[in-house]
């Protein structure tokens, strides 16, 4: 992926979300030929020259210093995801390939995952590949052991496996939510050869992927909650909890848990009993 493009296009769908009115400025009723801010008006906000800004947004800006970047980022009304998001991309204009080596668990992760048999929980890791999943999980959510190695990331199967898409009962919010971490994850490794390789295969297999990833969105994976459909009990409400080790972002254990007392927890527990150890 041409991270300039990526750049660009980022910052465009940023300033089209703004309206003049919306930073104080006055719009004088003329036609304006894009929805949003002129990238002038931005430039304004920001406190920069128009031309500087326009260089920036289109990836040709040497060494922009962070606190423009903040400057932009305020002036766009950027979360905190979307912020640190600009900020690697900004980074990344000239990245250095890197090479593709193969992940491995973390011994402390595969240990604690080992420990939660009673909870669903997997481990993601770069570009959202899913390294490792307890029986529990498998049942609740899809048997990645039943999928060939080079497929088993959570992307592919949200937006490629019909037996996963049945499980979400909002399976648009769950698909842009798993869209918005990989584009994050994909700005902390933008020389990654595997990530453009993975958007490319997508886009042209699934037109959902194709329509969601245009729109730009980002943010992490911390925690939430999902209503799924399960074939043996039926409806359930699971909330997720991400831990991630603050020395190694690029692997995280995810468990889900019902809410004590609730019909979930027991459907939750019908599951558990069925379920042999691994």
């Amino acid at each position: 992926m041409d991270v300039r493009a990526e750049l660009g296009a980022f910052l465009r769908s940023r300033r089209a979300r703004l309206q003049p009115e919306d930073a104080g400025l006055i719009r004088y009723g003329e036609r304006r030929r894009v929805p949003g801010l002129r990238r002038e008006e931005l430039a304004q906000l920001a406190g920069v020259s128009a031309d500087y800004y326009t260089r920036f947004e289109q990836g040709r800006g040497e060494h922009v210093s962070g606190a423009i970047v903040d400057a932009v980022a305020a002036a766009l009304r950027l979360d905190d995801a979307e912020r640190a998001h600009l900020h690697n991309l900004a980074r990344a204009v000239h990245p250095r390939p890197l090479a593709a080596a193969p992940q491995q668990v973390r011994p402390g992760l595969r240990q604690l995952l080992d420990a939660m048999s009673g909870t669903p929980a997997f481990i993601i890791g770069r570009r959202m590949d899913v390294l490792a999943w307890n029986p529990l999980f498998a049942s609740v959510i899809l048997n990645f052991g039943a999928i060939p190695p080079v497929r088993r990331n959570k992307v592919w199967v949200v937006f490629t496996h019909e037996e996963m898409r049945s499980r979400y009962v909002n399976w648009p919010a769950k698909a842009r939510d798993v869209l918005a971490y990989l584009r994050m994850d994909h700005g902390r490794h933008p020389g990654d050869p595997a990530f453009p390789a993975l958007i490319e295969e997508l886009s042209e297999r699934s037109p959902d992927f194709r329509r969601m990833w245009a729109e730009q969105e980002v943010r992490d994976k911390t925690h939430g909650t999902y209503d799924l459909w399960h074939p043996t009990v039926g409806a359930l409400t699971l909330s997720y909890e991400t831990f991630r080790a603050a020395d190694d972002p690029d692997q995280a254990l995810i468990a889900y848990t019902a809410a004590p007392g609730s019909p979930s927890e027991a459907a939750l527990g019908l599951l558990r009993g069925v379920v042999s150890p691994a």
